[in-house]
């Protein structure tokens, strides 16, 4: 892993392209590090209707319209904070969700704030991926220039619709690692990605979907709906046109489950 750091122009871009290329880097906040293994772009005013910039500016997003690479820190449903990193210049309003993570120095520290959690579990959601980190109310408009270690690359990513929302569910801005330690499920609906894996990209074995909320066996459809490229550049894919309210991102495996296991899904008018 390299030492060199990412600069404020790597995060001047738009979150699509910025999120798949975050993945192996590594975040430091005190005497922790986190490697990056999921990710989720969430994209602009009036274009992305899963974001939290959808309708607009407001007290609780303004740090989405910031400078790129400062940190957005919201707290959800009651009781939870998830860390998100500002992408695009200042005014537009975009970021990425950071998802799920390893724990790669300050592993005592870590655990003591996931008191009982097994190592993998450690940073495996968002939620718990920013407790790990020891981030809260206080951090949100952090700025994170001289925090991201620009490690190596990961060899192969896989690239699916973004999960836990209930509007623009189907865009395809959800990257993650093949075979990280992120572990974390695809609800069987929505469980059609695709693995790029340098000029060739194919679907996701079931095994590698990690089974639905609900515990069940996944349904794998087709990938017709993720667009294929080569490489790690997914520029080009449109922003999503779907229309809907503005909705907080899931916490997956730390919301409330109801019936069946499945987390609840809540939207926030």
């Amino acid at each position: 892993m390299g030492l060199g750091l990412l600069s404020r122009d790597f995060f001047d871009r738009p979150a699509h392209e910025v999120a798949p290329e975050l993945l192996g880097r590594v975040l430091v906040h005190g005497e922790v590090g986190v490697r990056l293994t999921e990710v989720e772009a969430y994209g602009l005013p009036g274009e992305d209707p899963a974001s939290h910039t959808y309708r607009g500016q407001t007290p609780r997003n303004s740090v989405m319209f910031g400078p790129p690479g400062h940190l957005y820190v919201y707290f959800t449903y009651g009781m939870h904070y998830c860390a998100n990193l500002v992408c695009l210049p200042e005014g537009h309003g975009s970021a990425i969700l950071l998802r799920a993570g390893e724990i790669v120095s300050g592993l005592d520290v870590a655990r003591a704030r996931r008191n009982g959690a097994r190592d993998r579990d450690l940073a495996r959601g968002p939620a718990r991926l920013a407790v790990a980190l020891g981030w809260g109310r206080e951090d949100n408009g952090l700025d994170m220039i001289g925090k991201v270690l620009d490690g190596s690359p990961p060899a192969s990513v896989l690239a699916g619709p973004r999960t836990g929302i209930s509007t623009g569910a189907d865009t395809p801005w959800r990257f993650w690692i093949e075979g990280g330690s992120d572990g974390l499920a695809v609800p069987a609906a929505r469980a059609q990605a695709a693995w790029l894996n340098g000029s060739r990209l194919r679907r996701p074995e079931p095994s590698q979907l990690r089974g639905d909320l609900g515990g069940r066996d996944p349904e794998v459809g087709t990938a017709e709906q993720v667009q294929v490229v080569a490489g790690v550049n997914l520029q080009h894919l449109a922003a999503p046109a779907v229309a809907g309210s503005h909705v907080d991102l899931d916490v997956l495996d730390l919301v409330p489950r109801g019936r069946g296991g499945s987390p609840r899904s809540r939207a926030r008018r």
